[in-house]
């Protein structure tokens, strides 16, 4: 089992409750792989947005594989439609020698008080670490370790040097089809359960629960259902009575089509979305 990060401890039920639902809006997306050293450009176009006067605002992304320094890529260089950039490279060992170290530095390319730097080690069996800091602000820092334990991961994530006797911890015990994760954050404030289930190859389920925290009480319970291949139906219930459902399907190869609704009894509030995306 490889080392993940901190955040992915809940990832087997994020992945049924979070990924590939789309429910309110019009949106196409068009990936295109370049002859510029491999570089893939990602358009993303918000069609008809209610709140806007333009009527196709666009956010483009760009991830350059090479920029002629071996090592070093762009896996992120983005712009949105307020004109707002995002910039994320990536130093592998081929640019500092280093094996097992991956350099990271990410910037808005306008406040340097925002730009940050780090680095993932995973030089140390079944561990990773991993470290990011502003420059301009040191002690506003972020440290996680994490730790596989035969079937389990072990994390632990610092944010801030004032919270460094407060850190978040969590863990992930895996058997068989079934992964649970319990978080513990905000100084021990919230608390996170996830469960997931894998019934089948087409059928996965997936829970979570928050107590404590201002999301105190927030439960979301789901299932991934592949209905054949290249068909993708999926659906969830929130607490508040809402149930999201969409449908994802490989229409032919490079070709995708992601459409959903989401139905709130509560106020009777009922948002539908289609999202198209070409490869």
């Amino acid at each position: 089992m490889a080392p993940v990060k901190f955040d992915d401890l809940a990832k087997p039920a994020n992945e049924v409750l979070n990924d590939d639902y789309h429910a309110a809006g019009y949106q196409l997306k068009a990936k295109q792989k370049t002859s510029l050293h491999g570089s893939v450009v990602t358009t993303t176009v918000d069609l008809f947005p209610a709140k806007e006067s333009v009527q196709t605002p666009a956010k483009l992304t760009w991830k350059l594989p090479s920029v002629g320094i071996a090592g070093l890529t762009v896996d992120k260089l983005e712009v949105d439609k307020a004109g707002k950039f995002k910039l994320e490279a990536v130093g592998d060992k081929a640019l500092h020698k280093v094996a097992d170290l991956k350099l990271e530095a990410k910037s808005d390319l306008v406040d340097a008080s925002k730009a940050t730097l780090g680095f993932t080690y995973s030089g140390i069996a079944e561990t990773q670490v991993k470290f990011e800091t502003k420059p301009l602000s040191p002690a506003d820092l972020t440290l996680e370790l994490t730790r596989n334990v035969q079937n389990t991961v072990i994390g632990v994530k610092w944010a801030g040097v004032a919270n460094l006797a407060t850190p978040d911890v969590g863990l992930r015990v895996t058997s068989g089809n079934i992964a649970l994760a319990l978080l513990a954050k905000d100084q021990f404030k919230s608390f996170l359960a996830h469960g997931f289930f894998k019934a089948s190859n087409e059928l996965k389920l997936g829970v979570s629960y928050q107590h404590g925290g201002k999301a105190s009480g927030n439960l979301s319970a789901g299932l991934a259902w592949t209905l054949k291949p290249g068909t993708l139906l999926k659906a969830k219930v929130q607490q508040d009575g809402s149930v999201t459902g969409t449908v994802k399907h490989d229409v032919t190869k490079g070709f995708t089509v992601l459409a959903g609704g989401k139905y709130t009894p509560s106020n009777g509030n009922f948002t539908y979305g289609l999202q198209l995306s070409v490869e």
